[in-house]
C-alpha cells in the first residue's frame, strides 16, 4: 500500500479547502452584487459550505494518507483554524472571540470526521481491486 507522507496529505486538504472557499466566495460575492439578497440572509449557507469544505479537505487527506484518518484530519482542521486565527490576528490585530472558537472547534471535528471516512473509503476501495 503506497501511501502519502503526513506533510503532503494536509497539504492536499488544505489547497481544496481554501480553492473551495474561494470558488464559493466568488459565487456568493455574485450572489450578492447581482440580487436583492443581503449577507444576513446567507450566513447559515455560508456556515455550510465552510463545515461542507472542511470536512472535504479531511476527506481528501485522509483518503491521500490512507491510514490515520483522525489524525490526518485533525491536523488538517487545526493547521486551517492557525492560518485563519493568523490571518486575523496579524492583519486585524483581533483574537478569537467565544463565537470563533466554538465554530473552530466544529471545524476540526468536522475534518477529523472527513479524514475517517476518506481513510475508510480508501481503504476499502483499494482491498475491492
Amino acid at each position: 500500500m503506497e501511501t502519502k507522507s503526513f506533510g503532503t496529505s494536509v497539504l492536499y486538504g488544505l489547497i481544496f479547502i481554501f480553492a473551495f472557499a474561494a470558488i464559493c466566495s466568488l459565487i456568493i460575492s455574485l450572489i450578492l452584487k447581482f440580487t436583492a439578497a443581503r449577507e444576513t440572509s446567507l450566513q447559515y449557507i455560508v456556515t455550510a459550505i465552510s463545515f461542507i469544505a472542511l470536512f472535504g479537505g479531511g476527506f481528501l487527506s485522509g483518503g491521500k494518507r490512507k491510514e490515520k484518518g483522525w489524525l490526518i484530519g485533525g491536523a488538517t482542521g487545526i493547521i486551517y483554524s492557525l492560518i485563519i486565527f493568523l490571518f486575523q490576528y496579524l492583519g486585524y490585530d483581533r483574537l478569537f472571540d467565544m463565537q470563533q472558537m466554538i465554530y473552530h472547534i466544529c471545524y476540526i471535528l468536522i475534518a477529523m470526521m472527513g479524514g475517517i471516512l476518506g481513510v475508510n473509503l480508501s481503504s476499502n476501495h483499494s482491498r475491492s481491486a
